[in-house]
């Protein structure tokens, strides 16, 4: 089969080849009109005679693609003026000449060296010239010649797209337009049938067909259905050669998808839903879903769902869930199981969005029953009251009844209540409530003035079910008991001139009572009986919860009496009624026209002191006292000092006591632990500047005893060590006990000198000072008494 095929073409293209030479030919032939010569004037002024041109040509053809083994010849240039000796010469240029076109420079002829390809390049502008070969002098003027590329079908269709997509609704008319598909060819079109192209289908019958001409896909069948089939591949076929054998051909391929079209109703999988929920579900809980099917999509398959019938109508509603597509059936109302277990509910769904072209396939809804069953809970106890307003007087004693709050169990079984009270809302434990009955009684007494509204709640739980519990409110009012008695509104003070000439009143005064207006206002003023007959004031009620207080004397005198106390009796409207008695306060006043003066003055002025006097003796008395003050200051700062130190003395760090002592009793003024170093206790004493390189161990036998009383061996030990301490400070540290004051008669005491000095002193004198001293004057009395006693 193949073997025809390629010998078909061999000759089909030989075919070609004989008409395309014989019509160059032709043409050729046809293209050479005699030119008679002419004159042309040379340069010199002489006529030149043109004879006639025997060759002249517009444009020779080769054939494209050819792929022989010898050149093309295109064709040959000739002159009439060659005679054929070889003195003429061709010469070719132009377009491709010497590289695509050569010619042969005797004969004239013309030849392709190269495969040309039309679609390329259709044609070349080449010229041509004879010349004398030996002189080439032209003998010939240039002329032009177009050779054209002769087109062979070699060139296959080809779409603008490998693959379409187009789009058709379902349920189409035949013949609906679904797309144009486009192919062009490379081939000449203005030469044979190469670039004639035809339009087949080669997939997707028999829904789909398409213009032979045009490339039109349509559909061919009626009715399509996208819920049988959405997608569709169309193969479509280009061929040139007006679609004859032999011609070429290219394929592209379309997707066509159908569109949908509201042409299902939605519709129930079922005829009833059963659904059941809680009566202690709240308003808009759900109770379940329904949903109607609609093969259709997008806004086709959209649906709506109401409640058309039903006893529960007034008890659930339905809502749509455009994610899902589904109805969902919610409460709207509270239930009670003890009232009503079932309810049945009619439920329509309905297409958003109808097409009237199908209009003819409604009606698009469908209806289904739905029925819910109430389902029995726990319910907490409910108050046969929303809330409770309750009163109690105050003043009450402990446990006075309130008020009762009543709750029952909703549910069959009729569990009994336990009331209790929040008390969170009565901190300071007011009220109690009892379990059983919920009457409310009082704990404390309860005082209006403080709190008149006392909010609480009370809790009711089943005795079996404490988890389950309501709460009401309870609102108590103190009612108000006449327990204050009225009083002045402020602390009133008023005053009085000596010379008063006006009968105005004197002050006006007013009252409050913290007691309700019921037992408080209006207030009643009035003086003591005792004093109802007062010769200095006056009261008078003014009836509007005030009164006035008016003088009954013109004038007043601060030395007989400068403050009166005027008490006033203010009586409430309760009953039984409360007073009190309030006391004024009235200054007697010096006035001088609008300047008023209440301080206290002396009785004494009349002899004669006036204030500057005053003043002036003031000011003398502190001069005094200031000079006083500087004397004594400079006297301390003059005074000697207690003790005379003398040249001090670097390497001594000295305590002085100018304490005599008191003898052995004494133990404040002289203790011999004082002179002990703590450091030193053990023997060792470190110096204190450098680091000792060893330490010293002290000789055994020189340290006395710690408490030794013999303050003459005490000190010579410690001489001892010092100068025999290698790790001792360069200098003695010794506290001196030297100073016994001025003026002493037994002269000094110290013993520093005691160690390298013999002692002629007599001490003898010390038996006579009594028991104080009788340590000392065994210590330093007569040898000789030593030694009687040792």
């Amino acid at each position: 089969m193949k073997e025809d095929n390629c010998l078909h073409a061999a000759l089909l293209c030989l075919g070609m080849l004989s008409y395309i030479l014989v019509v160059a030919t032709e043409r050729l032939n046809s293209s050479r009109p005699s030119l008679h010569g002419h004159h042309e004037k040379g340069k010199e002024g002489q006529v030149l005679h043109r004879s006639k041109r025997g060759w002249v040509w517009n444009q020779f053809f080769v054939i494209e693609e050819y792929t022989g083994p010898d050149p093309v010849l295109v064709g040959r240039l000739h002159s009439d003026i060659d005679s054929g000796d070889g003195n003429i010469k061709y010469i070719l240029s132009g377009e491709g000449a010497g590289i695509i076109f050569v010619i042969d420079d005797k004969s004239g002829n013309i030849h392709a060296t190269k495969t040309l390809d039309r679609e390329e390049r259709a044609q070349y502008t080449l010229t041509a010239q004879a010349v004398d070969r030996n002189t080439n002098r032209p003998l010939e003027p240039p002329s032009e010649f177009i050779v054209k590329v002769q087109d062979i079908n070699d060139n296959p269709p080809e779409f603008l797209h490998e693959n379409y997509h187009a789009n058709v609704p379902e349920r189409s008319n035949v013949g609906t337009s679904v797309i144009q598909v486009t192919a062009s060819d490379a081939d000449d079109p203005t030469y044979g049938n190469s670039a004639k192209l035809v339009y087949s289908i080669l997939e997707g019958q028999p829904y789909f067909s398409v213009e032979a001409q045009t490339g039109i896909i349509r559909t061919a069948l009626p009715n399509m259905d996208r819920e049988a089939k959405e997608e569709y591949h169309v193969v479509i076929q280009a061929k040139d050669m007006g679609g004859h054998m032999g011609g070429l051909s290219g394929t592209t391929k379309v997707t066509i998808t159908l569109t949908d079209v509201n042409d299902n109703p939605p519709k129930f999988p079922q005829s009833v839903y059963q659904m059941s929920i809680s009566e202690a579900a709240i308003p808009g809980e759900e109770a379940g879903r329904v949903k109607a099917k609609d093969p259709d999509i997008g806004e086709n398959g959209l649906v709506a769902y109401n409640i058309i019938d039903g006893d529960g109508i007034e008890m659930f509603e339905i809502t749509t869930d455009y994610e899902t597509q589904e109805g969902v059936v919610k409460l709207k109302k509270h239930l009670d199981y003890e009232t009503k277990k079932t309810y049945s509910l009619k439920v329509e769904a309905a297409n958003v969005h109808i097409d009237p072209k199908f209009i003819n396939n409604g009606p698009f809804k469908d209806t289904v029953t739905v029925k819910i069953n109430v389902e029995d809970a726990d319910e907490p106890p409910v108050f046969l009251a929303p809330s409770y307003i309750l009163e109690v007087e105050e003043n009450a004693s402990p446990g006075v009844l309130v008020g009762r709050v009543h709750a029952k169990d909703p549910d069959a079984k009729n569990s009994p209540i336990r009331y209790s009270i929040d008390r969170h809302t009565d901190l300071d434990r007011y009220f109690s409530i009892s379990p059983e009955d919920g009457s409310i009684m009082t704990i404390k007494k309860l005082d209006r003035e403080e709190i008149v509204w006392h909010n609480i709640s009370v809790l009711a739980a089943e005795i079996h079910n404490r988890h389950r519990e309501a709460k009401v409110p309870v609102a108590i009012r103190v009612l108000d008991v006449n327990d204050n008695a009225p009083k002045f509104t402020d602390a009133y003070e008023t005053t009085v001139c000596e010379k008063r000439q006006s009968n105005e009143p004197l002050i006006t005064i007013t009252a409050e009572d913290k007691d309700d207006t019921a037992n408080g206002p209006r207030f009643i003023f009035s003086l003591p009986p005792e004093i109802i007959h007062n010769p200095n004031f006056t009261l008078r009620d003014n009836r509007d919860n005030s009164a006035s207080v008016i003088t009954r004397r013109t004038t007043f005198s601060r030395q007989v009496q400068d403050l009166y106390l005027l008490p006033i009796v203010i009586s409430d409207g309760g009953s039984p009624p409360l007073s009190s008695t309030n006391t004024l306060t009235i200054r007697v006043c010096g006035c001088d026209g609008d300047r008023i003066s209440c301080n206290a003055e002396a009785y004494t002025l009349n002899a004669g002191l006036s204030t500057g006097a005053l003043i002036a003796i003031l000011a003398c008395i502190v001069i005094l006292l200031v000079i006083v003050v500087l004397f004594v200051t400079l006297k301390r700062q003059k005074k000697e000092p207690l003790i005379v130190f003398e040249e001090e003395d670097v390497r001594e760090n000295i305590i002085t006591y100018d304490d005599e002592g008191g003898g052995e009793e004494d133990t404040e003024a002289f203790d011999i632990a004082t002179l002990q170093n703590p450091d030193g206790i053990n023997g060792f004493i470190p110096r204190k500047d450098i680091k000792p390189e060893y330490q010293y161990m002290p000789r055994p036998g020189l340290r006395p005893a710690p408490n030794s009383v013999d303050v003459d061996d005490f000190i010579n030990t410690r001489i001892q060590e010092a100068d025999n301490d290698p790790t001792a400070p360069p200098y003695d540290s010794i506290q001196i006990y030297g100073y016994e004051g001025r003026g002493s008669v037994a002269g000094s005491l110290s013993s520093l000198e005691s160690a390298t000095t013999e002692s002629d002193l007599d001490y003898d004198y010390l038996q006579n000072w009594g028991p104080r001293f009788k340590k000392l004057a065994d210590l330093y009395g007569s040898k000789d008494t030593f030694e009687d006693d040792s």
